[in-house]
């Protein structure tokens, strides 16, 4: 569906991203993650043809971003990061109107916008103003607009920036129920929305694709992925020093909690299990110790790892 090669933007000098190569394939629905300026818009508008490369393929349902434009943007559904509505139209007239632009006219017109109605929940407000929705509201309205075409790829940039807790689960629950008939690349700072929703993970950083996998698999690639967690009562700089001296234990970071009691990480060695050490040694010294356990690692483990190294 979406095909990358040597993609590359640069302005004024300052280059966005570097020599991007990636691949999705029809029906996934594809988590695009990396930190603020790491390049992830950037390309999300140059695949949606609102930018142009300044070098490098970009290819959608096989046809070429830059030169066949035309028919990429018949086949994709952009939701940009800040939805651009009409506060002074309403959700009926609005959702007609650029349904009418994207060139759906007539008896489809009126299918298409009740479709997308339904599907994004609008039909209590489909007669009130933009401008007098919530925020989860418009990001429905702005979601709906990009669906009005049934768009074969959706593109979606933060599509639950500023939602409360229950807004992110309807949308989240949305975008699952999109991804059986649309492939999905979805951008969101939201790291457990990527791993209950995405197949696939693609890390940018600094321009670069750093990762692409899925998220169990780069977890089990994480070179912390042997950690042990334990919440233990002493002083830091004996904690830290007997900890960092336990066998496989590479690092101990201590972070103070309350009342003494301290958080403590240790990174090991993947095939070491530390666990009885520390126990001992919690003994021995007469340590408090209430917690010890196997540190989990999820995708905010795997992101940070992979965006603060260069190395997995």
């Amino acid at each position: 569906m979406i095909k990358v090669e040597g993609l590359t933007k640069k302005y004024a000098g300052v280059t966005a991203i570097d020599g991007l190569d990636f691949t999705v394939e029809k029906g996934e629905i594809v988590g695009f993650l990396g930190p603020n300026g790491a390049g992830k818009s950037t390309t999300m508008r140059i695949l949606s043809c609102y930018l142009p490369a300044t070098s490098g393929r970009a290819s959608v349902a096989g046809f070429d971003v830059a030169s066949q434009s035309r028919e990429v943007r018949a086949r994709v559904g952009y939701m940009p990061e800040n939805v651009a509505l009409y506060p002074e139209m309403r959700v009926q007239e609005y959702l007609e109107y650029r349904a009418a632009l994207k060139g759906v006219r007539g008896r489809r017109n009126r299918q298409r916008v009740n479709a997308v109605k339904e599907l994004c929940s609008l039909r209590d407000v489909e007669r009130k103003l933009i401008g007098s929705l919530s925020k989860g509201y418009r990001q429905r309205v702005g979601l709906a607009d990009a669906l009005l075409h049934d768009p074969d790829l959706l593109i979606l940039d933060e599509p639950t920036i500023g939602l409360d807790p229950n807004q992110i689960r309807q949308v989240r629950q949305l975008i699952k129920d999109l991804g059986k008939r649309h492939t999905i690349l979805l951008s969101t700072h939201i790291l457990s929305e990527v791993e209950m929703t995405c197949s696939r993970v693609l890390i940018i950083n600094k321009g670069r694709i750093a990762a692409s996998d899925t998220p169990e698999a780069l977890a089990g690639r994480v070179r912390t992925a042997g950690g042990i967690r334990a919440e233990i009562r002493a002083g830091a700089e004996d904690l830290e020093k007997a900890l960092s001296a336990v066998e496989g234990v590479r690092k101990a970071d201590i972070e103070p909690i309350a009342d003494g009691w301290h958080s403590c990480l240790l990174r090991t060695d993947a095939d070491h299990d530390a666990r009885e050490e520390v126990a001992r040694l919690a003994a021995a010294r007469g340590w408090a110790l209430r917690e010890l356990g196997r540190d989990q690692v999820n995708l905010e483990r795997v992101f940070a790892e992979i965006t603060q190294s260069e190395e997995i």
